[in-house]
Parts: structure tokens; C-alpha cells; sequence
């Protein structure tokens, strides 16, 4: 779980999750075309989506072209939504923002 969510903590990966989402299967090439950045990057980029299992690729001779592995992604989402099912009752709200003071300035 937590290499999932590491490989999607970055914008850009989340970005070529997106793009691979919509058009079911895309080159490298395309990928790199799709953002703003080298095609080394984004190829690391990849790298850190498939050893996650988020994406495979295959090879089409010089080309690579990569998928989802959508049962990988629905895994990960069944995980994260059961981190807010089996939670324990919020404290109530003014105890909450005792416990969040300074927070605010951190998160961004």
C-alpha cells in the first residue's frame, strides 16, 4: 500500500494516470508530448508507476506502450477507502482544532 501511494504522490504520475485513464494505452512518446517535461523523466516516471504495478508496458519494437493495470488501481482504492470506514468517531469539533493548531501553515 505504501509504494502504491508513494508512486501517487507526485503530480506527474498522477497526470499520466489520467492520460493512460482516458485513452486506455499510450507510447512514451505520447506520454512525453501530453506534459511539461523530458522524455528521460517522464520514462522515470513510469518506472516508479510499473514496479507499484499501477502500469505495465510492453514493447512494440523501439516503442513502448504502457495500460493501467486497472485491478492494481480498484486494490488500491477498495484500501483507501477503508481507511476512512474503519476509523474511530472525530472528536468533536472544537477539540479537533486543538489538535490541528500550526497544521495549516505546514500543508502548503
Amino acid at each position: 500500500m505504501a509504494v502504491v501511494l508513494r508512486a501517487l504522490g507526485h503530480p506527474a504520475r498522477l497526470e499520466i494516470i489520467r492520460a493512460l485513464a482516458s485513452r486506455g494505452r499510450c507510447f512514451c512518446g505520447e506520454i512525453v508530448e501530453m506534459l511539461p517535461l523530458v522524455q528521460s523523466t517522464v520514462s522515470q516516471h513510469l518506472k516508479v508507476l510499473k514496479d507499484a504495478g499501477l502500469v505495465v508496458g510492453t514493447v512494440d519494437g523501439p516503442r513502448s506502450c504502457y495500460c493501467l493495470n486497472i485491478q492494481k488501481l480498484e486494490r488500491a482504492s477498495s484500501l483507501i477507502a477503508g481507511l476512512t470506514t474503519s476509523r474511530a468517531p472525530a472528536a468533536p469539533p472544537d477539540d479537533n482544532k486543538e489538535h490541528t493548531k500550526g497544521l495549516s501553515h505546514q500543508e502548503n
